[in-house]
């Protein structure tokens, strides 16, 4: 009976075998989802529609907010032919056709082409370049699509050609009124089924899909698949959304743009002592399949930039952590990474380490290769000693307080060179206080 179900409504639509997502997909700027800021009145994007004057155009978003359905608009408003290529299996053969095809029908038919790309984070260096001439001579109209930042993933020459469009995860809102116009559609859509589905599925529906209209038709078509008859009505029960939503996951590409920035908000987090977002970033990393070993070696390295030594019992704890992990795994692992989280979130902050770090590789870099001062050499022969290696060299723990005050261990051309700076928290203020003394004593040796 279920199969029945979802097979009479794609008969009801006379287009067997076709997803709901494609039968679904938006012919003109009022249906479609999201993407205001684009869209809306007077945006660029619109303004390029709706005036059938279509430019180059690199489309930036996540998976389901639309790309591939605004190329075939730009096409379809402009009466340009469309040819769509995916770069996860086209070549440069099929490039040499496609542009082959616009140029004969630029001559024979006086007819433009929008060229559309999925994935084109995917094409080489030279695939890329192979698109340029026949952009710039007006061949054709180049539409590109990509999960990834261009900024990264795309030649700058190709970059220069095409207007960049952002597009954005789309709402719960957006998706539950897509959700609507599905099961409402007796064209196109499931209406012809007169389905059953209470408003609090068809949202968690939405929510479930993560702002991805794809898959919110893909998971509406197969609940309808699900459909059972009740009272002599098909419906949509709570036991099959909740079985077909369960265990989902948030967006997270492992190693792509999304990636880079939940670890940024991560450690941004951790530094801005919220260990509440902290937690929260580190669960959604862990929730979208990221090696909870990554994010332990990144926690180290959060211990010893923001935290240092205004509390170095943060690197012990972050290292503790990892090891945890290692040895136990999850989730006895995972628990450990948020044990080490929370206390490099809430610990005082002190990034005087990395900074003066920074400071003296600079110096190191500029600087060239400076010498050692002879009174810091070795001197394990006595020709050295002779050539004056060690001489002068007061031994530390024979001085008063364990210190030789006045010395310089730099090369003296930096003589007097300060990197760390110690700041007046944890137990920093304590380090700040110390060097202090001894600068009052490099004072008192140098009158």
């Amino acid at each position: 009976m279920n199969s029945t179900a979802g097979t009479a409504g794609r008969r009801a639509a006379g287009q067997a075998g076709v997803p709901l997502a494609d039968r679904m997909r938006p012919a003109c700027i009022g249906d479609f989802a999201g993407q205001e800021q684009l869209l809306g009145a007077g945006k660029p994007l619109r303004v390029a529609i709706e005036s059938c004057s279509p430019h180059s155009m690199i489309l930036w978003g996540p998976p389901g907010t639309g790309k591939t359905t605004l190329a075939r608009m730009v096409a379809a408003h402009s009466g340009a032919h469309f040819i769509g290529l995916s770069a996860v299996f086209a070549g440069v053969r099929d490039i040499r056709a496609a542009v082959e095809e616009a140029a004969r029908l630029r001559h024979e038919a006086q007819r433009a082409t929008v060229l559309f790309v999925d994935e084109v984070h995917r094409f080489n260096k030279a695939q890329q370049d192979g698109f340029l001439p026949y952009v710039e001579n007006g061949t054709l109209t180049f539409i590109g699509a990509t999960t990834e930042n261009p900024s990264f993933e795309l030649n700058k020459a190709l970059l220069s050609r095409a207007r960049v469009y952002v597009l954005r995860a789309l709402g719960a809102a957006d998706i539950r009124r897509l959700i609507d116009r599905a099961l409402a559609d007796r064209e196109n859509g499931l209406g012809s089924l007169d389905l059953d589905m209470p408003a609090a599925l068809r949202d968690r529906v939405a929510e479930a899909a993560d702002g991805d209209a794809r898959r919110a038709l893909n998971l509406l078509e197969i609940a309808a698949d699900l459909a059972e008859p009740v009272d002599g009505r098909l419906t949509v029960t709570e036991a099959s959304v909740r079985d077909l939503v369960s265990g989902g996951l948030r967006r997270f590409d492992k190693g792509g743009e999304v990636f880079y920035d939940q670890i940024s908000a991560l450690h941004k987090a951790v530094r801005g002592s919220s260990p509440d977002a902290a937690l929260y970033w580190l669960a959604r990393m862990l929730d979208g399949g990221c090696d909870p070993l990554y994010i332990a070696r990144r926690v180290v390295r959060m211990a010893s930039e923001d935290i240092g030594n205004a509390d170095p019992r943060g690197l012990e704890i972050a290292l503790n952590a990892w090891d945890v992990q290692e040895r136990l795994g999850s989730p006895e692992g995972e628990l450990a990474i948020a044990q080490a989280v929370v206390y490099l979130a809430c610990a005082p902050k002190s990034n005087a380490v990395y900074t003066a770090f920074a400071a003296a590789r600079e110096d190191v870099r500029s600087g060239g290769s400076l010498e050692v001062p002879l009174r810091l050499r070795n001197a394990p022969t006595g020709l050295m000693k002779d050539l004056g290696y060690a001489g002068g060299y007061r031994y530390a723990h024979d001085q008063p307080e364990g210190y030789a005050a006045g010395e310089n261990y730099l090369p003296d051309e930096l003589a007097g060179r300060r990197y760390y700076h110690p700041v007046g928290r944890g137990l920093e203020q304590k380090i700040a206080e110390k060097l202090a003394h001894l600068r009052e004593l490099d004072a008192k040796h140098r009158r």
